[in-house]
């Protein structure tokens, strides 16, 4: 009941729990084997990487990384990619498979909102997507609609699965009458400021309370540091495009400045089986000969004619039209009769497989091809962009080198370069929320940046990439090792949270000693007025008091409940009545079904899983509690 009522939120494609065994013999890059194929070290790098940058996207600010710095989170990761890789051997084993019409229409759907991904006739400007994908993923273009493709059928079956799933009314309904359910409370409240005045706190409690919580005084270890940042944004303002080099990419991609050719056409369709009977066809020829006299008589009625007697239902009702046509939509004889027409022009009877078509071009407009100067600076921009890879690859292996053979000194490798060397204070050992988006503040490069050595002797990191296509090597000017406040300086704060402390000890005890009371003779004086709560709503009692409430035992009435609030004090509470509402809430039963559905699917959909393992012969070769891995970027 528990898990129902729970109603997580949980991704229809995350898959928990490996069932499998540990493999000797196979290679120490290999953490596991998925129907024979093994799930490396760096796949489960990367794939814990793009897992906490995902985190990290979701967070902002409040993004901590040592919330997910735990084995369990480590092996989720590992087992959500042994759960894909079996999905996916399953698809290939079904030979399930998407289009390439689909396909292009769901990448189309992706990248649409994207800044001149579109140019202004509708198609993809294949460069700058090519660019986008290499800067963003490292991906080439086929690589990017070949995961696209994949992740498509996976979806497929992966719908088919959790598609069959349904609740049960009488599980719905047992649900939600456990959610509405309504109690009737009264509350009696020892707050803890009437015990304050009370509360005697000594020199050796602060002492005491000191000692035992120090680390909540201690200052982190910290550094003031120097680092190079050797990206494609450096480089690019190393790199120059002359108009020269602009005309020639110009003329030689002319095709990619040039809006085709745009036809709109209608047409007008007498309708006959291609096996029909052949005086059926001299019928439907005859008819259509018949029509098409009416529209040479009369080419500006055309739309009106074909309203009244085209037996194309797709168009009839538009006047015949259409669309713009592209080459390669239309049956081979009305398309080649649509690209040798006029604007204006109305065809002699055309035969396909439909039967009679006559086809007029409604609007012409002719190729045109974008003038230099109006694309001159994107093109500028893209060379310079290409310019700047190339040149990126070359320096990489210059970088690395001069900051490990010269490690005294970030200086040589920045003249060398062109490079700023920035700076930064107060840098700690693990990732800072407040500089999320600084290049330095990367895990695996503040890892190198506060080993032994770099502290002892300031010497350079190596060089780390902390992105695609970004390096950084950094090197400690100050360190400041841990130390702890002084207790003169902080015992103000902690006479406070002591008092605080012993304040809510005895609101307890005489709490507890009232419900010990009211146990043995029920007594309604000091509580409120009765208030009605449910778990679907508590307005008027603490969150925590509520919780309590709702669990408690009410087989027998009256009950009592009490609850510690933490800085508040203590409350008792007096159930007197349990009931349903007088009038359900329908539409929250109908939610509470939906999500119970959405449950047992995922469920569906885990146990599937399960079985898909055990057909892939899941083997865990090396556990991640075994692995020493990388820290992730």
């Amino acid at each position: 009941m528990q898990i129902l009522l729970a109603i997580v939120i949980v991704p229809s494609f995350v898959f928990v729990g490996v069932s499998g065994y540990k493999s000797m013999g196979d290679s120490a890059n290999t953490l596991a084997k998925v129907d024979g194929k093994p799930v490396t070290q760096q796949e489960y790098e990367n794939a814990l990487r793009r897992q906490l940058d995902q985190y990290r996207q979701r967070f902002g600010a409040q993004f901590d990384q040592k919330m997910f710095d735990t084995p369990e989170f480590k092996q989720s990761v590992l087992d959500n990619l042994i759960a894909q890789r079996a999905v996916t051997a399953e698809v290939v084993r079904g030979h399930l498979t998407v289009s390439d019409a689909a396909l292009q229409k769901a990448i189309l759907e992706s990248i649409q909102d994207i800044p001149g991904m579109i140019t202004p006739e509708g198609k993809i400007d294949i460069e700058r997507y090519r660019a986008t994908l290499a800067n963003a993923n490292g991906l080439t273009p086929e690589g990017y609609e070949q995961s696209v493709r994949r992740d498509m059928a996976v979806q497929q079956l992966v719908s088919g699965i959790q598609g069959t799933a349904f609740a049960p009314r009488a599980v719905a309904k047992l649900v939600s009458d456990f959610t509405e359910q309504e109690r009737e409370v009264q509350e009696m409240v020892l707050p803890v400021s009437d015990f304050l005045p009370n509360v005697k706190v000594t020199e050796d409690m602060v002492k005491a309370y000191y000692d035992k919580h120090g680390k909540q005084y201690e200052i982190p270890e910290q550094a003031r540091i120097e680092y190079v940042v050797l990206d494609a944004k450096a480089i690019e303002s190393q790199v120059a495009v002359t108009d020269d080099e602009v005309a020639a990419y110009y003329k030689a991609n002319q095709a990619r400045y040039t809006a085709p050719e745009e036809r709109r056409a209608s047409h007008i369709l007498v309708a006959v089986n291609k096996d029909a009977k052949a005086a059926d066809k001299a019928a439907a020829k005859a008819k259509a000969e018949a029509i098409l006299a009416d529209v040479k008589k009369a080419p500006a009625d055309f739309a009106k004619i074909a309203k009244e007697k085209s037996e194309d239902p797709g168009s009839a009702a538009q006047g015949g039209d259409l669309g713009v046509i592209e080459k390669g939509t239309l049956v081979p004889s009305v398309e080649q009769s649509i690209f040798a027409l006029k604007q204006g022009e109305v065809s002699n009877l055309v035969e396909s497989e439909f039967g009679y078509h006559i086809i007029t071009v409604t609007s012409l407009k002719s190729a045109t091809v974008k003038p230099l100067d109006e694309v001159k600076t994107a093109i500028a921009d893209d060379l310079k962009k290409q310019k700047a890879a190339k040149k990126y690859s070359e320096v990489v292996e210059t970088f690395t080198n001069t900051v490990y053979e010269q490690a005294d000194s970030l200086k040589p490798a920045a003249d060398k370069l062109g490079l700023k060397i920035e700076t930064a204070a107060g840098v700690t050992r693990t990732p800072a929320p407040a500089a999320a988006a600084a290049p330095y503040n990367n895990a695996k490069f503040l890892t190198a940046l506060f080993s032994d050595d770099a502290i002892k002797n300031k010497r350079n990191t190596e060089a780390i990439e902390v992105a695609p296509s970004t390096m950084i090597s950094g090197r400690i000017v100050e360190f400041k090792p841990a130390s702890k406040k002084p207790l003169a300086d902080v015992a103000a704060e902690i006479r406070q949270r002591v008092t605080v402390e012993e304040a809510l000890k005895a609101a307890k005890a005489a709490g507890e000693a009232k419900l010990a009371a009211l146990k043995k003779a029920d007594d309604t004086a000091g509580f409120a007025p009765a208030k009605t709560i449910s778990r679907v709503k508590a307005d008027g009692i603490n969150p925590i008091a509520a919780r309590a409430v709702l669990k408690a035992d009410a087989s027998k009435l009256p009950a009592f409940v009490g609850v510690e609030v933490p800085g508040m004090g203590y409350g008792v509470y007096r159930i007197g009545k349990v009931h349903q509402p007088a009038a359900p809430d329908e539409a929250r039963r109908k939610s509470d079904q939906e999500q119970i559905g959405q449950i047992l699917a995922q469920q569906d959909m885990l146990n599937y899983v399960e079985v898909l393992k055990q057909k892939a012969k899941v083997k865990i070769v090396h556990p991640v509690a075994d692995v020493k891995s990388e820290e992730p970027q």
